[in-house]
């Protein structure tokens, strides 16, 4: 069943923010808050006719508009063009006009109005909701094409590590062969003299 959707505003960078939504934990979810800005102060459920009128036409759209202005929300706001130190505007803070009550002022007049805000509202959340997966999945794939790189890298290592060992230890065999035939050569070698000199000996007489 569609739930009935209230208006809320904040203050985030150099914007102000406001949304039609069926919570305050819905709207800091559209905001992308990781705090509860209801509870420190930052944000609060507007009763402002023109901006819950704006909302209301675009449920579950985070509107904007600079910080300190007092222009309509809109869904792509311009960043303030007067900025002070600090990045604050420069025009002195306006002071909040005071406004009559009025009951149902910029809300559905009737049930109908109020389904038909709730269920644009779903839409919207769907939408932004069909959007973050698409955005998780385009992470997700980017996340596995960069661990097979890094296994086919691992892998290539491993292999020429494998391939070095080899030869390295093919290099060792022939060392120690050749040092082998080298010492039979000089044992070979020292008999041969001795046999030579001794035959040397025998013809000097």
């Amino acid at each position: 069943m569609a739930r009935k959707l209230n208006t809320y505003q904040t203050s985030l960078g150099f914007f102000d923010q406001a949304i039609a939504a069926p919570s305050m934990k819905a709207a800091l979810e559209a905001w992308g808050a990781d705090s509860n800005l209801f509870h420190q102060g930052a944000a609060k459920e507007s009763d402002d006719p023109d901006v819950i009128a704006a909302t209301l036409a675009k449920p579950g759209v985070v509107l904007k508009r600079p910080v300190g202005s007092t222009g309509p929300f809109r869904e792509h706001a311009e960043l303030p063009d007067k900025l002070g130190v600090g990045g604050k505007p420069k025009e002195a803070p306006r002071k909040p006009k005071k406004r009559k009550p009025q009951k149902a002022a910029g809300r559905p007049a009737d049930k109908a109005a109020e389904r038909k805000g709730a269920l644009a509202y779903e839409r919207e959340q769907a939408r932004r909701e069909r959007q973050q997966a698409k955005e998780e999945a385009a992470r997700q794939k980017e996340r596995e094409r960069r661990q097979r790189a890094i296994d086919e890298a691992q892998a290539a290592l491993e292999e020429a590590e494998r391939e070095h060992a080899e030869r390295a230890a093919a290099f060792r065999a022939e060392v120690d062969a050749i040092d082998k035939r080298s010492q039979a050569e000089v044992a070979r070698w020292e008999k041969e003299r001795e046999r030579l000199a001794a035959a040397l000996r025998r013809a000097r007489g």
